[in-house]
């Protein structure tokens, strides 16, 4: 019997992957809202020795023209080049239609980097925020995602996210012609790309855990398929589980004390959590139908996950209190992969309808599904931590890329490899 479930079940939840090098990722920015908020990012005086070690407004400037809000005025564009505590004439602001001017200068002090910064109202002509920035002396790159997250927040009122990083798989050929499996580690724009794991055998379903300091993936580096959990810190790793058939799809819970997870150990696939305090295991699910994909609710006290006890796969809620199980998705012949916003307003999914696999987001107060990607073959979505994006894998030129789309469809832009070919199973960290 398993046998026939197990073909099932990988192609029902877990994506095999296809031709892939590892590569840097970059970044092609589609399309952003309609009326954009215009801000000009002056480079950053800098007062260290040397050269400094990051071109702080260009990083700033990719971080805000990556979320789609805002048009950044392009350096040779500007009519002066103030610093913090210059007097600014905002009248060569003006001219330029600039709504914002972000000022802001750098230097070395007691083995620490410093950085001064200055937000303005351009058409006030008022200084909405004044902050010092401190990292260490080469974290020129984590200084400019932290000024940012500031300048975004302050003028969007929305937590910025551009000090997040993404978790994704790559493989490639190696020169004897064998393949090699990846698991990487990002930025959220494709800079500083780690390699976490390599293997000879297939790695999918990264997920972090919510301090953003472990992660979980599925890896068949012990000829089937197994549950690891991996410090990032230290490259500490232990293998949870070591059951036959299927051991899938894990996922923390918001206090990161357990693991919940796709088992059929006892012959059927199954949701199970893992106390990982314990390394006790309690079965949830007990149907003749395949349950998988199972992601966790903000509190803590429920799993929405994907099911075919429908007939097809849909998407339910399992209350771990009650056991009580209800169906949340009816539009469509096919939903899964469900992906919950922070505040559990909106339900993302991979959504089938007409034979074609799209990105669709559900409001879940009055059930209305947008469609937001018009791409073929859409898989493993996964939200920002500020719920405003959502990355998932796609196709372009026949090549697997990362792409993202906000929850209004909005603002969209794909990060391809920089190489010939591509990248999947995206998995957003935390804040």
């Amino acid at each position: 019997m398993l046998s026939k479930l197990s073909p099932l079940f990988l192609a029902f939840c877990l994506i095999l992957l296809t031709n892939q090098v590892r590569a840097e990722l970059t970044i092609e920015v589609i399309s952003g809202v309609d009326q954009q908020t215009r801000i000009a990012v002056v480079p950053f005086n800098w007062d260290g020795s040397g050269i400094a070690p990051s071109a702080f407004d260009q990083i700033i400037a990719n971080d805000l023209r990556l979320s789609g809000l805002f048009d950044v005025i392009p350096p040779q564009n500007m009519l002066s080049f103030p610093s913090p505590g210059d007097e600014i004439n905002f009248r060569d602001w003006r001219v330029l239609g600039a709504d914002y001017l972000l000022v802001g200068g750098a230097t070395i002090s007691g083995g620490q980097m410093l950085a001064d910064i200055e937000l303005y109202d351009v058409p006030s002509g008022r200084q909405i925020m004044g902050r010092r920035v401190t990292a260490g002396r080469d974290d020129g790159r984590d200084v400019s995602h932290r000024i940012s997250d500031l300048a975004y927040e302050q003028i969007t009122g929305i937590p910025g996210i551009a000090r997040s990083r993404i978790l994704y798989v790559a493989d490639a050929l190696s020169d004897e012609g064998d393949r090699r499996y990846r698991l990487m580690l990002a930025d959220q724009d494709g800079a500083r790309e780690q390699l976490l794991v390599e293997s000879e055998a297939p790695i999918m379903s990264p997920a972090w855990s919510p301090n953003g300091e472990e992660i979980a993936y599925v890896s068949f580096e012990t000829t089937r398929s197994a549950i690891f959990m991996q410090n990032l810190a230290t490259g500490e790793r232990r293998q949870l589980t070591n059951f036959e058939d299927i051991n899938g799809a894990p996922a923390f819970s918001p206090d990161g004390t357990k693991l919940a997870m796709v088992l059929s150990k006892d012959g059927n696939p199954e949701l199970y959590m893992l106390d990982l305090i314990t390394n006790e295991f309690t079965r949830l699910t007990d149907h003749f139908a395949i349950d998988t994909e199972p992601n966790w609710t903000a509190d803590g006290e429920a799993l929405i996950f994907t099911s075919n006890r429908g007939g097809r796969p849909q998407i339910y809620e399992l209350d771990l209190q009650t056991g009580r199980i209800a169906r949340l998705t009816y539009v469509g012949d096919y939903n899964t992969r469900p992906r919950l916003s922070a505040d559990g307003r909106f339900l993302v999914m991979i959504h089938r309808n007409n034979g074609s696999d799209h990105i669709a987001v559900q409001d879940l107060t009055d059930d209305t599904l947008i469609i937001v990607t018009k791409t073929n073959l859409d898989e493993s979505p996964t939200i920002s931590p500020n719920g405003a994006l959502v990355m998932y894998a796609t196709k372009l030129d026949g090549k697997s890329i990362l792409a993202a789309v906000s929850l209004d469809a909005g603002v969209k832009y794909n990060l391809p490899a920089s190489s010939s070919e591509g990248v999947r199973e995206p998995a957003w960290s935390p804040f």
